[in-house]
């Protein structure tokens, strides 16, 4: 390092998020105080100070760290004084690189006050020291994240909201785990959000019926709310990616989901994803503002094959994207004028590959309707349609189940039958009331039969607790079913609650002919298999 004669010095304070825990002896005041007084002693001039103020010193990324090291390069100032070497940074390989080869290449003096570190000085001990000293200050860095870390989960994983903001339809308390409570402006339009998608509406659609009656965005409102104009370039508009984030926020069902991020290490501090099983999940922490059912409802509509589309005029048709091809197994496609449902093959490749199968849309939701009439009209007597729903779904499912579970008691009485019997015979052995010979015949006849009957009964619980699935999913069905009774036309809503999907067989050559049509339960019937379906 050349000689220097003239010395502009620029002084470091920093203060990170761990040193706030310290005291007020690394307040940004005191460090600004014993740095100016040394520049003085030493007569050199003080050309800029630079200051990091809560950050973390593993992140040579700090705006205060920026400016000083494009000062150096400038050659605006040739020397830097900090209190330390950790108020510099924390990061043993950073400090060593900037100490031992950056500064040294552009001429710039470096002085850590308190560690005794000149780099003008390069035979001292303290420069020899200096590996070390760092090395500590990243431990010391190492050691503090992992007990913020802790403390953090550990009030996480207790149900203490950690959040700095409360999420959209909630206010977060001065309680001391800040729980959260109703928004009374912004829960109703959470609320109505949920109700929009349950209707049948899509994201898109939800998003533009918010911004016609210029409802204020989450972040927009919140900035309202302070006073304060939101300092962010945003376009202060509802987009269906937010509509879907907020629906899919299990919040509003009155839990905490929290610990989904994390950061790759203390040095590194990109985001990543944690698997689910580590989430920190607590339930019935505050007041929910959607119920369980409305939240399910949601997922399954979004699981649903049916996306359907809107119409020039802003309509989705009750059956749109519910309606497919019976010879290809295509979505049907729709047309307007008269509108009506046709072959998605043959509207793109012509009749040499398939048929129009065009069917009106008034037809075909009539036939529906139809349908669903004709199934409330078994539920007047529920226990002669849950037996008739049972036998759609599983067959002969009644009497098959209680002959399982007959088998299943019997072969339970019978297991531990053999648990005495086996126990029996081991006493009597020790007793010396039966020959060693015999009671290893037995035991191997006893252990065998166990054996066989652990493996049966297994098999017998897992198709029990199937039949049990298909009697709730069948009371599932026919409470749905009972919410449209009377109803006058089909509905978006109800086709999304009720419908796997609906096969349409190609018009019949002859007037008047019958034409196939199949539909497709939920609960009831299985999912379409046929890949050839679109999702």
């Amino acid at each position: 390092m050349a000689k220097q004669t003239e010395y502009n010095v620029g002084i470091y304070l920093h203060l990170s998020q761990e040193d706030l825990r310290e005291g007020d002896s690394l307040s940004i005041k005191n460090q600004k105080l014993i740095l100016t007084k040394f520049v003085e002693d030493k007569g050199w001039t003080l050309v800029s100070e630079y200051v990091d103020d809560v950050y973390t010193g593993t992140d040579f990324e700090r705006p205060g760290v920026q400016k000083l090291l494009a000062d150096t390069q400038s050659g605006k100032i040739n020397i830097i004084v900090v209190k330390d070497l950790s108020r510099f940074g924390r990061n043993y390989i950073e400090v060593g690189r900037y100490i031992d080869y950056i500064f040294p290449m552009n001429n710039i003096r470096f002085i850590a006050i308190n560690d005794n570190v000149d780099t003008a000085e390069r035979n001292s001990a303290a420069l020899e020291m200096m590996p070390i000293v760092t090395l500590f200050n990243e431990w010391h860095s190492s050691s503090t994240s992992k007990k913020i870390r802790a403390v953090y989960e550990a009030n996480a994983k207790s149900g203490n909201y950690m959040g700095s903001l409360a999420p959209y339809g909630y206010e977060r308390s001065d309680t001391p785990n800040h729980t959260l409570v109703i928004d009374p402006e912004t829960a109703p339009v959470v609320k109505r959000l949920f109700n929009m998608r349950l209707s049948g509406m899509s994201y898109g659609k939800i998003a533009a019926a918010m911004n016609k009656e210029s409802i204020l965005t989450p972040m927009e409102y919140r900035y309202d709310k302070w006073g304060k104009t939101n300092p962010r370039f945003t376009s202060g508009v509802w987009s269906d990616s937010l509509v879907k984030t907020l629906l899919h926020n299990p919040v509003y069902l009155g839990k905490l989901v929290q610990l989904r991020t994390t950061t790759v290490s203390h040095k590194n501090h990109k985001v990543i994803n944690k698997d689910p099983s580590e989430w920190a999940v607590v339930e019935n922490t505050h007041e929910p503002i959607i119920t369980q059912e409305i939240w399910d409802r949601i997922q399954e509509i979004d699981k649903s094959r049916s996306r359907g589309k809107r119409t020039k005029s802003g309509i989705t048709y009750p059956l749109s994207g519910f309606c497919c091809c019976f010879d290809c197994g295509h979505k049907m496609r729709l047309i307007n004028d008269p509108p009506s449902y046709i072959c998605g093959t043959y509207a793109k490749s012509g009749r040499t590959v398939c048929s129009t199968h065009c069917i009106r849309v008034s037809v075909i939701e009539e036939i529906v309707l139809a349908d669903i009439r004709s199934m409330l009209k078994l539920t007047v007597n529920e226990e002669k349609a849950r037996k008739v729903f049972l036998e759609r779904k599983t067959g002969s499912y009644a009497k098959q189940l209680a002959k399982d579970k007959n088998k299943l008691k019997a072969h339970e009485r019978r297991l531990a039958e053999l648990e005495k019997l086996i126990r029996s015979v081991y006493e009597d052995k020790v007793m010396g009331r039966v020959a060693e010979s015999m009671a290893l015949s037995l035991l191997g006849d006893y252990q065998q039969e166990k054996e066989k009957l652990t493996a049966e009964i297994a098999i017998l619980k897992e198709s029990c607790e199937a039949k049990q699935q298909a009697e709730n999913d069948v009371n599932e069905f026919i409470r749905r079913l009972k919410k449209y009774a009377g109803a006058e036309k089909l509905t978006r809503a109800m086709t999304l609650e009720l419908l796997e999907y609906v096969v349409i067989d190609k018009n019949p050559r002859k007037r008047h002919a019958e034409r196939e049509i199949h539909i497709y339960y939920k609960f009831l019937d299985a999912p379409n298999p046929n890949e050839e379906y679109p999702s």
